[in-house]
């Protein structure tokens, strides 16, 4: 076997390496023999011990030489199973590596969870704490390494010749070894790659009921933006490609199809994909245009469903509040805003009617889930308004002094049950498991956590697993891979979430929760602040003012409502720009919505008389009606221009969709000039909507005095009018009364006339060439 130097550069006797070994070993027996003794334990127990001598002898195991674990199984070893262990050698260094061996190391057994933890924490190669290479036919062999070039090496061997003990669990490692041109003679330890391996050679005396939650949970993917159609409108194209094949949501559908788990879902990411299956969507482009939806994203979105209702037919599934809100930042930074606790219960209103219309399956809605399960009585207290009345929470935040791992549920007061979750479990599938090597471990320390608890005590217990809101499409599978490996074990049994909260709690287990100062400042940190949700009030207040004078107010209502759930995501943790991008469009949009309801402008209005008629318009660009509107005028100068006989005057007013509507006022001047005068609309409870336009109305009308002057002129026309009528009459009347005379002067003077001797004496003097006398008629 390939050991340690004594010293770098020089070679000891057969019998000197003996003797330093032996000694090794002995020095190293009372420390390993005083760590196994030691009890089982709570997540806070120290790695195991290392002894002195074991630490003189180790080497560094980042050496020229790296070996990578990328398949183990079974992954739990049974007496009669044939171990397969598959990986690959790779040349780090400069030099080539000869005489190069991958050796398996069973090593000792691992008492308590926290040493399986700290497995992975060493970094070197130690005598004794690595244990023994099995050698013989259990290697693989390399002649050459050369520098950068990898090697795959398969071993196997018998669960026999293993040498392991009793059950549990154990450490597991890959070395390999080799000679390096700068040490030909020596054959060295040149890297090692430990993990753990679970042994049940026989039946558990106890069975682990095991709740694995299997979360369809996504960033926000919709904006409030609709068209008369009632089309959305999608921030960018993300999640087509999650649900395309292969795609993050595509696989955790598939793989939990195989599975037995609890759905926990968010009613959001349904509604974002059905959007998609209907055709009739829109995406945002980088340049701030929207295009339409192709036909394969929408035959994607109908396939994810259709798949998705068949895996979670006779499932139990939890439905999250719609957009999966963050609780604890609604506790912390939120609550105490007007509005902000009213969003969350809408949020959990409108839950179990979106699962249904879309899966038909009737979830449950009783869940709260805040970020990595950190609880304080604040979010507690949250979670339960929004009408939760169990909160899954974690280990980690909920923690107990017991020396094994107790049920998950437990009573925390005010009819709330504690739903704890597993902290090792849970975050066993974290970080980069693209890498086999890294997935390989995920599972094996999974299934070695997993079997520990059942070695804890011979009682039942039933246990939860909440992994991370949004597994990538690598951890899935290491998840799906470690739950295929647990069923296949007899220690374990599934159960849904429902049964492990129908449990009976364990009295010694802890309920008390801890003081929202525990909470983990890390994420704290990434909480949305206070004004976060004083814009998500503010943009309500103005819906509130908006949806009043709608004739169809849901095709506002719930597109803004289910964006301002959106807004308060637990998806912005880490985004806080563009969660902020995202509150400032949805604010913006709705104000342009309600400037589309606005007064014409008018430029100065004359008046020709003393009252005249106004005309003012409002404008409609809604595709809907309005109504529930109050158009006020009103006059600045009231003793120059009245409306309606006052200051102001008021008229209801409804406008039909895409159309204008003229109002007419009647306006009343009492002196010539411009007036200033101001249009607003009003709700019917007296607040102003939109802008105001101000306009001049001109008045031109003649005044009173001007008038009485006209009249009297016009009233002296008509009187001497009227003299001279009279007087021409009587002059043509006294006309006539002379003619009369004079030709019955004439009859009597002429007997041929009369029949009598006529008078010879003229009845005038003779004619005159003279001027007649003034007013004297002169017959011509």
């Amino acid at each position: 076997m390939a050991q340690a130097a004594d010293f770098q550069g020089m070679s000891s006797s057969p019998g000197r390496r003996w003797l330093r070994r032996t000694g090794a070993v002995l020095a190293g027996a009372p420390l390993l023999a005083g760590f196994l003794q030691l009890p089982s334990a709570g997540r806070a127990e120290a790695a195991p011990a290392v002894t002195p001598a074991a630490a003189e002898a180790s080497q560094d195991a980042s050496g020229p030489l790296s070996v990578s674990l990328d398949k183990v199984t079974p992954g739990v070893v049974t007496k009669d199973d044939t171990l397969t262990v598959s990986g690959t050698v790779t040349n780090t260094g400069k030099q080539a590596v000869t005489d190069a061996r991958v050796d398996l190391r069973p090593g000792e057994a691992l008492e308590t969870r926290s040493s399986i933890e700290g497995v992975s924490r060493r970094t070197t190669f130690q005598i004794g704490a690595d244990g023994q290479a099995l050698g013989g036919d259990h290697t693989a062999e390399f002649d050459r390494l050369e520098p950068k070039v990898s090697q795959p090496f398969s071993i196997t061997v018998p669960a026999d010749e293993l040498g392991l003990g009793g059950a549990g669990v154990y450490q597991f490692a890959a070395s390999v070894s080799g000679r390096t041109a700068d040490q030909p003679w020596a054959e060295q330890v040149l890297g090692i790659q430990r993990t753990v391996l679970p042994w049940q050679p026989g039946k558990p005396g106890s069975n682990t009921r095991t709740t694995f939650l299997w979360p369809l949970i996504s960033n926000v993917h919709m904006t409030a933006e609709t068209d008369e159609q009632q089309t959305p409108v999608f921030l960018n194209d993300s999640l087509t490609r999650e649900i395309a094949p292969g795609g993050r949501l595509d696989r955790m559908v598939s793989l939990g199809d195989q599975l037995d788990i609890t759905w926990v879902i968010d009613p959001d990411v349904l509604a974002a994909v059905d959007a998609m299956a209907d055709g009739s969507y829109r995406v945002k482009t980088e340049d701030g245009r929207t295009v339409s939806g192709t036909q394969e994203h929408e035959t994607q979105a109908n396939r994810w469903l259709a798949k998705l209702s068949a895996a979670v037919e006779d499932q139990e599934v939890v439905a999250l509040p719609y957009g999966d809100p963050d609780l604890a930042s609604v506790a912390h930074n939120g609550r105490n805003v007007s509005g902000t606790l009213n969003h969350l219960k809408e949020a959990t209103g409108v839950a179990a009617e979106t699962v249904w219309s879309i899966l038909h399956v009737q979830p449950s809605t009783e869940y709260a889930w805040p970020v990595e399960g950190a609880l304080d009585p604040a979010i507690k207290n949250v979670a339960t308004s929004a009408g939760a009345d169990k909160v899954i929470t974690r280990s980690d935040s909920l923690e107990d002094d017991l020396s094994y791992t107790p049920s998950a549920a437990r009573p925390i007061g005010g009819g709330t049950t504690a739903v704890v979750a597993d902290a090792w479990l849970s975050t066993a599938f974290e970080g980069d498991l693209a890498r086999a090597e890294n997935s390989t471990l995920a599972v094996q320390k999974f299934l070695a956590q997993s079997f520990a608890i059942t070695q804890q005590t011979n009682k039942d217990r039933s246990i939860v697993v909440a992994p991370q809101r949004m597994p990538s499409a690598s951890q899935a599978q290491a998840m799906a891979e470690a739950l295929t490996a647990l069923r296949e074990g007899s220690w374990s049994t599934p159960q849904a979430l429902s049964e492990a909260v129908e449990d009976e709690p364990d009295p010694r287990a802890s309920t008390t929760v801890p003081p929202q100062s525990a909470y983990p400042s890390a994420l704290r940190k990434k909480e949305l602040r206070r004004d976060a949700f004083e814009q998500i009030a503010e943009t309500q207040a103005k819906l509130d003012r908006f949806r009043v004078i709608l004739t169809q107010e849901n095709r506002v209502v719930t597109p803004f409502g289910r964006a301002m759930n959106r807004a308060m995501s637990v998806s912005w943790r880490d985004h806080a720009g563009a969660a902020g991008d995202y509150r400032a469009d949805v604010k913006a949009y709705l104000d342009d919505l309600a400037d589309q309801v606005s007064l014409i402008d008018k430029s100065e209005t004359k008046l020709s008389g003393h009252s005249a008629t106004v005309p003012v318009t409002v404008r409609n660009n809604l595709v809907q009606g309005v109504e529930g509107l109050v158009l006020r005028l009103t006059s600045t100068n009231p003793s120059r221009l009245e409306i309606d006989g006052k200051k102001y005057h008021e008229q209801p007013i409804s406008v039909s969709g895409e159309r204008s509507h003229s109002v007419k006022f009647t306006t009343s001047a009492n002196a010539n000039g411009p007036v200033t005068v101001v249009a607003q609309l009003y709700t019917e409870d007296g607040r102003a909507y939109g802008r105001s336009v101000a306009f001049d109305v001109r008045a031109t009308e003649v005044t009173a005095t001007v008038m009485l002057v006209i009249g009297g002129g016009v009233l002296v026309l008509v009187l001497a009018g009227f003299r001279m009528y009279t007087q021409r009459k009587r002059a043509a009347a006294r006309d006539d009364a002379e003619a009369a005379a004079v030709a019955e002067d004439g009859a009597e003077d002429d007997p041929d006339a009369s029949g009598q001797a006529s008078d010879l004496r003229p009845d005038t003097s003779a004619e005159s060439t003279g001027p007649s006398a003034a007013g004297e008629k002169v017959d011509r």
